[in-house]
């Protein structure tokens, strides 16, 4: 099981402080350079030759309003993402029974207010048993080419 260092980092005029649990202290400028810095502290301090062999798990302190906001906005993004994901599954599923209807695929674009393009994407012929999901144009096309 891989080793995980609980960093707590600490604002301060110049940047972080990271605190490092069991390790010790360091800083760094930004939050970004966070994970790195730790890591880098981590294995000096430790002789750890392969920074990689260990988890760093980074939670930036701030005041408790401003945390729940920061959880708030992150919990809102993912249930965008996922309503996102619902619905374009839905209006795939729409559009594939419009188009079974005997609608062309301007009429189902106007009445999916989309692109007669989208429309095309939506009605595609679907994807072979096996095929990844999410390949580009180019890397479908070459994996055509090697059947």
């Amino acid at each position: 099981m891989t080793k995980t260092y609980n960093v707590t980092a600490k604002r301060w005029a110049r940047g972080w402080e990271l605190h490092i649990d069991g390790v010790g202290v360091t800083q760094t400028s930004t939050l970004s350079a966070a994970d790195a810095t730790a890591r880098e502290y981590i294995a000096l301090a430790l002789d750890i030759d392969d920074e990689s062999s260990f988890d760093v798990h980074v939670v930036p302190q701030l005041d408790a309003a401003l945390a729940e906001q920061v959880k708030k906005a992150r919990e809102q993004v993912r249930e965008a993402e996922r309503l996102q994901r619902e619905a374009a599954i839905r209006q795939r599923d729409v559009a594939r029974k419009l188009r079974s209807g005997g609608l062309s695929g301007r009429e189902i674009a106007k009445l999916l207010d989309v692109s007669a393009q989208r429309v095309s994407q939506l009605i595609g012929r679907q994807a072979p048993k096996g095929a990844v999901a999410g390949l580009t144009t180019r890397a479908k096309k070459a994996a055509a080419r090697t059947r």
